[in-house]
């Protein structure tokens, strides 16, 4: 039997939820639990499908070493020591447990692993088995159905979502349900919907676990499931890998190219209700003869403001050899793996497709479709380290964006500023010399960005405290460094605007 085949726990019995959550926080089956039994290095391990660490660690006959081994580890234990920590009767009838090959021994159907929520809860995230991406199996399954756990991008979103309180919410392609499931903390109503039914039976098993309340569920492919329905908030980690054609739904869009990414977001645009957000991971096409950044403006759907971040580039070999690994084509037969490989090559090729790019895209419906403004569309390269969660620092670059928008330079001079939190002054030059080569700000929280000023921009940066306006603080600089404070009025707006829109400086009162 196939794993996308394989029976699912019944997700109707409210009491069998309770009494397994009930017995998985007594025995402190959490993220924190899991760290402090196996301890930063195998905790680790487990992110890069390595389990031998982990195995070591759970030798002994505790409750948690017992939960670890048979929801993470995927190992069958005794009916008598999970009894122990488990109500087996209820588990075995509602199906989260069945008998294992060994004489009395009990298995897990399904992985069950321990998340943090952002605000100290403890939630389960339900996969199919050796399915929960950098868990006990890695996600080397041929299984076109399969549903996957939490990994790297899973997280990236959530980190990246807008978290204000709303009251609709769509996830869009849920997966496992970890986007439902934080979007339950501050939306009044989610809806979910994927193509894969097994999907949003996952996805029900999550949210019940983790005691979260129930979404609406839909069956189906994009938008087609909501209709013409809008909402406040609408994330999707949907399945944006760019292959030739469609083997693994988990993955795969099916799509020519990028297009399953690009008519996502075209058509997120009418979903949206004023002042929404809409929150995508994606990967993209560099093709030859075009720019990638103007190929993402032309994705940006009318009536919305967009911030698109480059996270990371890859040539097609690369890019291919990725996937090939992540479907575990590599250790099949090297004539079938070496076809494969062939194949995404020919797809590249006639597409004129040289690299890949990935990142995230960010849609916020601001009504400009009227004419009344015109769309701010951020495109840019950041291959960076940042900092999650990231959700209030895209609030905020929205935020600029309309203070910009609507300030031209004289009301810039007029507006008070004070210095982002956590910004430092760094100075560059010869040892000795008696002025810096450049002067550079630097961030330490959100995106960290760096940026070199003048010296009358860092000056000025410096004095913001929001007590004075800029055009106050230019003339003080001024007659400090003897220019002229009409040439300096007439120069400085626009470093002014590159550190409000990068987060430099925040304006006060706006």
């Amino acid at each position: 039997m196939s794993i996308a085949s394989a029976p699912l726990p019944s997700s109707d019995r409210a009491d069998v939820f309770a009494q397994l959550r009930e017995a998985l926080l007594a025995a402190d089956f959490t993220a924190d639990g899991l760290l402090e039994l196996l301890g930063a290095p195998a905790y680790t391990a487990l992110a890069r499908s390595e389990t031998v660490p982990a195995l070591r660690a759970t030798r002994g006959e505790g409750p948690l070493e017992t939960l670890v081994r048979l929801f993470l580890l995927q190992r069958s234990v005794s009916h008598a020591r999970v009894a122990a920590v488990l109500p087996v009767g209820p588990l075995l009838e509602s199906g989260w447990l069945s008998a294992a090959d060994g004489e009395g021994a009990l298995k897990a159907t399904v992985d069950v692993r321990p998340y943090g929520g952002p605000s100290g809860e403890d939630w389960f995230i339900v996969s199919d088995l050796g399915c929960a991406v950098g868990g006990a199996g890695g996600t080397g399954s041929h299984d076109e159905g399969v549903v996957l756990g939490v990994g790297g991008a899973s997280t990236t979103l959530a980190g990246l979502t807008v978290r204000t309180p709303v009251d609709s919410a769509l996830d869009l392609g849920t997966g496992s349900g970890i986007q439902a499931l934080h979007a339950a903390q501050h939306a009044t109503r989610v809806t979910a919907t994927d193509l894969n039914p097994r999907a949003l039976h996952i996805t029900r098993l999550t949210l019940a676990l983790s005691g979260a309340p129930e979404a609406d569920l839909r069956e189906g492919s994009l938008f087609e499931p909501v209709g013409e329905e809008t909402y406040d908030l609408i994330v999707s980690n949907p399945p944006f890998v760019i292959s030739p054609g469609a083997r693994l739904t988990y993955r795969d869009g099916g799509m020519g190219g990028d297009d399953l990414c690009r008519s996502l977001v075209q058509q997120a645009g009418e979903r949206l209700n004023e002042g929404g957000y809409a929150h995508f991971l994606a990967n993209w096409q560099h093709v030859e003869g075009e720019e990638w950044t103007e190929r993402l403006r032309s994705w940006v759907p009318r009536g919305c403001d967009a911030w698109i971040v480059q996270r990371e580039v890859q040539d097609v070999t690369q890019y291919a050899e990725l996937w090939l690994r992540d479907a575990g084509d590599h250790r099949s037969d090297p004539e079938e793996y070496a076809a494969r490989y062939d194949a995404w090559l020919d797809e590249f090729e006639a597409r004129k497709t040289r690299a890949i790019g990935f990142g995230w895209i960010t849609l916020r419906k601001s009504g400009t479709e009227t004419g009344a403004a015109e769309p701010s569309v951020t495109v840019e390269e950041w291959p960076h380290p940042v900092e999650q969660p990231l959700g209030e620092t895209v609030r905020g670059f929205f935020a600029r964006q309309d203070f910009l928008r609507t300030h031209d330079d004289a009301a810039l001079l007029a507006g008070h500023f004070k210095l982002a939190a956590e910004v430092v002054q760094e100075q560059v030059g010869l040892p000795g010399a008696e002025d810096p080569e450049h002067v550079v700000l630097r961030q330490h929280r959100g995106m960290r960005r760096a940026t070199k000023v003048d010296t009358v921009g860092a000056g000025f940066a410096g004095v913001c405290d929001g007590t004075l306006s800029a055009g106050r603080i230019l003339d003080a600089i001024a007659q400090l460094v003897g220019e002229d404070p009409v040439l300096l009025r007439d120069r400085t707006p626009s470093q002014i605007r590159l550190l409000v829109e990068q987060g430099f400086l925040e304006p006060v009162g706006a």
